[in-house]
């Protein structure tokens, strides 16, 4: 029976963690889309298009769950945290890569897994050893090889990207935190609130759209609604500390999709760096995976 709930436990992790380089592989077409997008308009009028298309996949997951399931959450202090934290966390980002190259945005939220292994410490008791915080720094050195952020890094508009990191990792924190509150209730919270926020931050400074455009802004919602939920489940199913690595996918992807859209093709120094990523998240995996499948009595503590 052991053997069975552990093998049903490391099946559900392994979901966890497939689940969570799908939803960075949606948020890869979410950042370039918007870069995109927020070139010709303001940041409050992306939010509420791509609040609006959102609800596409909303709309279905709270009918199915009953509307009343939104009023009906835990820790409320922690989801109206979590709302400000992920709210701040998309406007941030789109005002960062307004202003920034897009490398230098994705560098500030590399260093995400440093963050989210600091706060699980502290706030989800999840320990990690010196060897994969060795890994995690080992794949945030692969990440500046890849991307070789610009002096533009420095200037003013990076705290956006700064502040930005920051509370999107702590949301990866808080989600783990409130997993027992279905994920629909949690991604449509944070829905509304870039919705009130971008109506807000769009007054006065609102522009026409051709219908591409509309139809543009409203994909970006689908897409990150898609990302959203994805994330937000794998976050119920496997540890933070262990997932928050993957965001290193993000460049993969990154890299992928620039070829494959743009034709750009990757010199030696980005596909050193991701390789670099890529065996640092390998060995975090593995190291999860190993210290968890044999008795604390067993394995030497990291520290040793």
């Amino acid at each position: 029976m052991n053997v069975s709930m552990a093998r049903f436990s490391g099946n559900v992790v392994v979901i966890g963690v497939l689940l969570m380089l799908l939803g960075d592989f949606m948020f890869s077409l979410n950042d370039a889309m918007g870069k995109w997008l927020v070139a010709s308009f303001s940041v409050g009028q992306v939010l509420v298009v791509r609040s609006l298309g959102s609800f596409v996949i909303l709309a279905p997951l709270v009918a199915r769950q009953g509307g009343a399931a939104l009023f009906h959450i835990e820790r409320v202090p922690l989801q109206i945290l979590r709302v400000v934290l992920t709210t701040a966390d998309v406007g941030l980002f789109y005002a960062a890569v307004a202003y920034l190259p897009l490398a230098d945005v994705m560098t500030f939220y590399m260093a995400g897994p440093i963050y989210v292994a600091a706060f699980s410490h502290v706030f989800l008791g999840e320990t990690m050893g010196w060897r994969r915080w060795l890994a995690v720094l080992v794949g945030f050195a692969g990440v500046v090889i890849a991307l070789r952020p610009s002096a533009a890094i420095l200037s003013w508009p990076s705290i956006f990207g700064l502040v930005g990191s920051l509370a999107f990792s702590m949301t990866l924190v808080l989600s783990r935190r409130l997993r027992g509150t279905s994920d629909a209730t949690l991604v449509t919270l944070q829905t509304v609130a870039a919705l009130i926020t971008g109506i807000v931050l769009s007054i006065g400074d609102w522009r026409s759209m051709s219908g591409l455009d509309l139809v543009a802004m409203l994909a970006l919602g689908i897409v990150a609604g898609c990302a959203h939920m994805l994330i937000t489940r794998s976050l119920k199913l496997a540890p933070a500390s262990l997932l928050a690595p993957l965001q290193y996918s993000l460049l993969i992807w990154a890299i992928i999709l620039g070829f494959i859209f743009f034709g750009d093709v990757p010199d030696a120094q980005v596909l050193i760096g991701s390789a670099i990523i890529v065996l640092a998240g390998i060995f975090i995996f593995y190291r999860k995976n190993l210290t968890a499948g044999i008795s604390k009595e067993a394995v030497p503590p990291d520290g040793h």
